[in-house]
């Protein structure tokens, strides 16, 4: 089975560049995976983050887009629970007419930051705790599609965008809860494991599959599975990169907060570890995607195969850019040569 390899770009604060070289560091990587013969390059969005600095994918995607020639390129995603979904249609609408047939439009309804993100990215009204997500899809799904009801409230604002413009339209989930949502809607379905890989099976696409059957939709559902991914020439090498991601995914939302850390500064926080700690880092680093270019083509054909996939999304995250340029390059070259 031949896969396609979509780039996820956290835009990460790498230890050897500042922040003020991160978005330039997501440009230099776009350019060398296009070379690489990666399908999509992807932007996610995080807020009051000192690890990733991508708090407006849609900006980064359009200088991106600029910079490349046929990758497709998108967000994902856009935390759709923060904005108008009026706004974003307009947006991504005007994005694909200035690049065609390349645009994606992946959403989410996490925050991508703290609760008090939340509430300064709601300004002035105050932030909702019901869920409107499900509300919010459809409506941006309708601008976009120009099939809002002629009773809906917004009817008088449609204006349907061409089929050459139209973005292609994705919903991340890290479990079971979008999946059913995104197939009445008629959108792709991103299985973000990389999240929540013990939640992750590959019944979550079975229920996006007849919940799109359901509706009436005759497009063929589209499916991605994204991995924690870190490639190096050796199974130990790859390891010792990996222990950064490892480390900052253990520690995420406990004790403070704090830059990437090195490989070497992680190896003296785990000799300092209680066993309950080591147990809980083994099983993140566990979790993840970690080898040579040969361990790594085995695992993500066999996830692959097991999801029923064809197209993976990688997520790479280094304290040196160079490790995770080397780490895509590596990857690529593994499973195009399969």
């Amino acid at each position: 089975m031949r896969l396609q390899l979509t780039v996820i770009d956290q835009t990460p604060i790498h230890g050897d560049r500042p922040y003020a070289k991160a978005a330039q560091s997501s440009v230099d990587l776009a350019l060398a995976c296009e070379g690489y013969g990666y399908h999509r390059y992807w932007l996610a969005e995080h807020h009051n983050s000192i690890q990733f600095a991508g708090p407006a994918p849609e900006i980064l995607l359009t200088r991106i887009a600029s910079a490349t020639q046929r990758m497709r390129v998108g967000s994902g995603g856009v935390m759709l629970t923060h904005y108008s979904p009026y706004k974003v249609a307009e947006s991504f609408a005007l994005l694909g007419s200035l690049f065609p047939g390349r645009i994606d439009l992946g959403i989410g309804r996490a925050p991508g930051g703290s609760q008090l993100t939340s509430m300064a990215l709601a300004e002035p009204a105050e932030m909702s705790h019901t869920d409107h997500f499900p509300r919010q899809a459809a409506e941006l799904c309708a601008f976009l599609r120009g099939n809002l009801p002629n009773a809906h409230p917004y009817a008088a604002l449609q204006q349907p965008v061409p089929a050459e413009a139209l973005p292609s339209l994705w919903m991340l989930g890290s479990g079971g809860g979008s999946s059913a949502l995104a197939g009445r809607l008629g959108m792709g379905l991103a299985l973000a494991r990389f999240i929540a890989p013990r939640s992750c099976s590959p019944a979550i696409f079975g229920h996006h599959t007849r919940a799109l059957e359901e509706s009436g939709h005759r497009t063929k559902a589209q499916r991605l599975l994204a991995l924690a991914v870190v490639c190096a020439q050796t199974d130990d090498q790859a390891r010792l990169i990996a222990s950064t991601a490892a480390y900052r995914k253990m520690m995420s939302g406990c004790g403070p907060r704090e830059p990437l850390l090195s490989p070497e500064q992680v190896r003296e926080r785990y000799v300092q570890m209680n066993p309950s700690d080591r147990t809980k880092y083994d099983m993140t680093l566990d979790d993840m995607v970690v080898g040579s270019p040969e361990t790594c083509r085995n695992v993500i054909h066999a996830l692959a195969k097991e999801f029923g996939c064809e197209e993976v999304g990688i997520v790479t995250v280094t304290y040196r850019f160079s490790d995770r340029l080397e780490s895509y390059r590596l990857l690529a070259n593994a499973i195009t040569q399969y």
